[in-house]
């Protein structure tokens, strides 16, 4: 039997930087295509849990160690990435220090959950939204 043709899996990280006044998030400014601004996050590798891929990409992309605090969502409509079908799980996550845009990332900075911008990359728009409600509340 052939394997069937499925979305790419990826992981997405909201970053709160417990450091800070108010909790601010961590984004990203993509260094590829497709470029503006987005969370930090990637693809996960073959032989990896999406909890170590998380974290994985939280460092490389911003130099934080996190802690997963929750799973805020899985997000997998087919038009949320540009290049192609995937699917993210989106974690929740906690951290210290200040973000420096590394790897993939040109850089990285902190922003106020009140002052976010509305012109992010893929569905990083709707997932803060729901963020946004979820931290309302927790």
């Amino acid at each position: 039997m052939t394997r069937p043709k499925t979305p790419e899996l990826t992981v997405d990280i909201i970053i709160e930087l417990l450091d800070q006044p108010n909790r601010p998030i961590v984004l990203i400014q993509r260094k590829y295509e497709p470029l503006g601004r987005a969370l930090p996050g990637g693809f996960v590798e073959v032989g990896e849990t999406v909890e170590t891929a998380a974290r994985r990409e939280a460092r490389e992309e911003t130099g934080l160690d996190v802690s997963l605090k929750a799973l805020l969502g899985v997000y997998s409509d087919p038009a949320r990435d540009p290049r192609g079908h995937t699917v993210s799980v989106v974690y929740v996550a906690e951290a210290k220090g200040e973000p420096i845009g590394q790897d993939d990332a040109a850089a990285a900075e902190a922003w106020p959950v009140k002052e976010l911008p509305d012109n992010l990359v893929f569905d990083h728009n709707q997932i803060l939204s729901d963020y946004q409600q979820w931290r309302a509340v927790n």
